[in-house]
């Protein structure tokens, strides 16, 4: 049987887009020798194959023993080469890089003036591109040169000193941004391990091994990348503890510092959009629909002015990030059907970079696509979209959506009148709650009122919703209760069902 697996050498091959591809035909077309000629022919033959083939492969390029894992390995490099001097120019750094690959050699040549020279130019450029590693690995090679032999620079008053004061005070800095760095992954892994705070005990916890760490750092003091880390931090801290209006106001300061510096937008525009997202993510959580319209306006013009110039990284953050805030905006102005328009391209643009996301974010999808349908009356179309989680083998993986589809599956059932189906389904649900040990109280109240009210009519079931509907008002103003809210808005369903049954007078 034919080895088929997801090969490096092809994945690489087919997420180059077609301007990549045509310069590296064109890089290749300066390389003559026979093998070099095969290495273009492999390259041909993994551009046009859907799935990787060895032996087929050997067998189209008449290759015998381990030849071809030498020429994948040629291939491979050539393609890294030709991209490097594709992007070379809308990389700053990159370029800088380069620049201190010259001077190494300029001084391997003896010629040390024009490498400190080069040095000295290019460190202004890695200040002003916030590149702290590289200004200090740039001192670190005038230090070298300085040390071991007589240059000029001896002969100016404080030259030497302010050099080294500055290694001392690059190495100072790079030492915030490390722990700052360090900081913000702690945190923001807690969240993924623990997820929102659920009661007091969460909240004291998280307090304890971050807030007094976070309050050390002054931020008048930090530089440009020391103070993103800083406010990304504190953002996950507040929406580790639910609090949503200090979580906005920290992605708010975040997205400032950027549009105080626009060069740095261009040079990591994909940390400039998660700050925009978490903004909007803290306004949808707020439901503070019209700062969210604003906040949305800002991200669209921003996707307007620099998607065409984004590498593969970049537009796959931004499908996730721009695709997820335009859904948001439908669930807050309640444009169900409206909102189900974005359906086929969320689907195209799945299908096109399913190999470079995280199955999650392909479950949040098919969920939010599940919760538009809901939302239209459409509840088969949702049901079909909630069987696609419900059925994934994604063990402990964003067990929030997996619980939150079960719950939505039971309302989309009992939309459809579907109450034998119901009855068996909730204590289904119910043991997978349990085998998960994190039932909150929304959870509880809604699988109660299935168990015991699914089959009620009438005044019967007008009452049983006014009840369900008490206790979930009251549940809505504990603190720890809020995250149920952020992924079902359980009170909106009852009101229309309440309006609903009132309508028909039942």
């Amino acid at each position: 049987m034919a080895k088929v697996n997801n090969d490096p050498l092809h994945t690489l091959v087919q997420s180059l887009t077609k301007a990549e591809k045509r310069n590296f035909r064109l890089y290749a077309q300066r390389l003559q020798s026979k093998q070099d000629l095969l290495f273009v022919r492999l390259f041909d033959v993994l551009d046009k194959a859907k799935v990787y083939d060895d032996r087929q492969i050997k067998s189209r390029l008449k290759l015998t023993g381990g030849k071809l894992s030498n020429l994948k390995r040629h291939l491979y490099a050539q393609i890294l080469k030709s991209l490097r001097l594709l992007h070379i120019e809308k990389n700053r750094e990159i370029q800088i890089r380069e620049q201190m690959d010259h001077a190494k050699i300029l001084y391997e040549k003896g010629l040390y003036l024009q490498s400190l020279k080069l040095l000295d130019r290019v460190r202004g450029i890695a200040a002003d591109a916030h590149q702290e590693l590289l200004v200090l690995e740039i001192i670190e090679m005038q230090k070298f040169i300085e040390e071991r032999h007589i240059t000029r620079s001896r002969r100016e008053k404080g030259k030497m000193e302010a050099l080294l004061d500055a290694s001392e005070q690059q190495e100072a800095l790079i030492s915030n941004e490390v722990k700052l760095s360090n900081l913000k992954i702690q945190i923001h892994g807690l969240y993924i391990t623990m997820g929102h705070a659920r009661n007091e005990k969460d909240h004291k916890r998280v307090a304890k091994d971050f807030l007094a760490t976070l309050q050390g750092f002054e931020q008048k003091r930090l530089g440009f990348m020391e103070q993103v880390f800083l406010h990304q931090s504190y953002m996950w801290y507040y929406y580790i503890l639910l609090d949503f209006d200090r979580c906005y106001q920290h992605a708010q300061k975040w997205v400032a510092i950027f549009d105080r510096h626009p060069a740095m937008i261009k040079d990591d525009p994909v940390l400039y959009m998660r700050g925009l997202a978490y903004e909007l993510s803290s306004l949808f959580s707020m439901r503070h629909r019209d700062a969210y319209d604003k906040t949305m306006d800002k991200f669209e013009q921003f996707n307007k002015e620099y998607e065409a110039h984004m590498n593969t990284t970049g537009k796959i953050i931004n499908f996730l990030y721009l695709y997820t805030a335009r859904l948001n905006k439908h669930f807050l102005a309640e444009t169900y059907a409206e909102g189900i328009k974005l359906v086929p391209q969320i689907e195209r643009l799945i299908r096109r970079y399913e190999p470079f996301i995280d199955i999650h974010r392909i479950m949040v999808f098919h969920y939010k696509m599940a919760w538009l349908f809901f939302g239209a009356g459409n509840y088969s179309k949702a049901i079909d979209y909630l069987n696609a989680i419900i059925n994934l083998e994604a063990g402990h993986l964003r067990e929030d959506i997996q619980c939150y589809s079960r719950l939505l599956h039971l309302i989309a059932h009992y939309e459809l009148g579907n109450y034998e189906y119901l009855k068996y389904q909730v204590e289904t649900v119910t043991r997978f709650f349990a085998k998960l040990k994190d039932l909150n109280h929304i959870q509880r109240e809604i699988l109660g009122f299935f168990r015991k009210n699914y089959a009620l009519q009438g005044a019967e079931l007008k009452q049983a919703f006014k009840t369900l509907r008490e206790r979930v008002v009251v549940l809505s103003n504990d603190p720890y209760e809020r995250r149920a809210f952020q992924h079902l808005d359980i009170l909106a369903w009852i009101d229309k069902k309440l309006g609903t049954l009132d309508a028909t007078g039942k």
